[in-house]
């Protein structure tokens, strides 16, 4: 097999987490494309890079709306938005408080706990073995996310419960059909999900509450960006550039871009956004409570080029994918750290996909199952 010759295969294949898992958002990003901004009835898709930022960094928006990610977060873990949904000093306060997890220092004391999952886990490709790399991932988010918590959880068990309340709390602001009574249902259904988070984290009420927000928001995008990112340098043959330490800090750059974990922000202007203002994105004006839908992976150009280590996208395009301004998003060095070590770990295997199955359920797109096996 001739490595430093690039297939398109990872597209094709990193498609299929889309089209089987949200197939009707994504008919309807896919549908409204072409158009930097556009408005359907009261909701506003922004797709194009500079108005995702300006509606990031100078349109009024309600943090504490329902369907947006504070309000999905509220019906996750039972309680405030946290991060999401604060404003002005609280949240000032609230992000140097996270700057101690998410940090430079906090990564580092965290890294070892998850070197550790990965030396262990990936031992059978040495012997002709398959790897799931979701299971994986599933047990080094949770073993790292329990370390940033201080709690002593198994690590299965904490990602299981953080992407069941997660999956159930995004049913809220997902397009989609509506059944009869499937609201009730969903909404029983979240805050069992979420008061079994916070019993497994344990503590007083509002402690846990926060502790699970953090679990949620890490876990989710964890579990749904590494194996996707795994995926596509396999089938793309980026193992090479995965193998020395400069491209590969340039590759999970170009990965995070591609993959996009979190596709969709949903947002709602807030009330200082009257008919009357000036508020708009690329000449559609703006009224209180519209429903964003700020489209990262195409602000990112997600959907173009291919990762590509020689020629990346510029770093504040692609970085668009953790957000922008006051409230982007505090993981994003957390996200670059893992994924790197995981794609170091791999690359002297060379491995290929073996078997792929999406996921169907998740609040965010991704494979259920991912098996890898060595060509070294």
């Amino acid at each position: 097999m001739d490595e430093q010759r690039p297939t398109r295969r990872g597209r094709r294949r990193d498609r299929l987490v889309y089209l089987g898992s949200h197939p009707v958002l994504f008919a309807l990003l896919a549908a409204t494309r072409r158009a930097p901004v556009r408005r359907i009835g009261r909701i506003v898709l922004v797709h194009d890079a500079a108005p995702f930022a300006d509606a990031l960094r100078r349109v009024p928006l309600d943090r504490s709306a329902e369907r947006t990610t504070a309000g999905a977060a509220r019906r996750a873990t039972g309680g405030d938005g946290f991060l999401f949904d604060q404003d002005g000093a609280g949240h000032r306060q609230t992000r140097r408080g996270a700057a101690s997890v998410f940090g430079a220092d906090g990564v580092a004391r965290l890294r070892p706990v998850w070197l550790e999952v990965l030396r262990r886990r990936l031992a059978p490709l040495g012997d002709g073995g398959e790897v799931d790399v979701v299971d994986l991932v599933a047990e080094l988010s949770g073993a790292s996310t329990a370390a940033m918590l201080d709690v002593s959880v198994p690590a299965h068990a904490l990602t299981a419960a953080a992407r069941s309340a997660a999956a159930l709390a995004a049913r809220g602001h997902l397009p989609g059909l509506r059944w009869p009574g499937r609201a009730r249902r969903d909404r029983a259904a979240t805050a069992s999900a979420a008061a079994e988070l916070t019993r497994l984290l344990g503590g007083p009420a509002d402690e846990a509450a926060r502790a699970g927000m953090l679990a949620v928001a890490s876990i989710n995008t964890t579990v749904a960006a590494i194996p996707r990112a795994v995926a596509w340098c396999a089938d793309d043959r980026l193992w090479p550039a995965a193998d020395r330490a400069d491209s590969r800090t340039v590759l999970v750059a170009e990965l995070l871009r591609v993959t996009a974990p979190s596709p969709v922000l949903p947002r709602v202007v807030a009330g200082a956004a009257e008919p009357t203002s000036t508020a708009e994105l690329a000449g559609t004006r703006l009224r209180a409570g519209d429903r964003l839908l700020l489209v990262a992976r195409h602000a990112a150009r997600a959907d173009a080029p291919h990762p590509n280590p020689d020629a990346p996208v510029p770093v504040a395009v692609g970085h668009l994918v953790f957000g922008t301004g006051a409230h982007h998003c505090p993981g994003a060095r957390l996200a670059h750290a893992q994924l790197d070590d995981v794609l170091a770990a791999l690359a002297p295997y060379r491995p290929v996909v073996t078997g792929a199955r999406v996921d169907r359920r998740s609040a965010l797109p991704g494979w259920a199952r991912l098996t890898v096996r060595a060509t070294r």
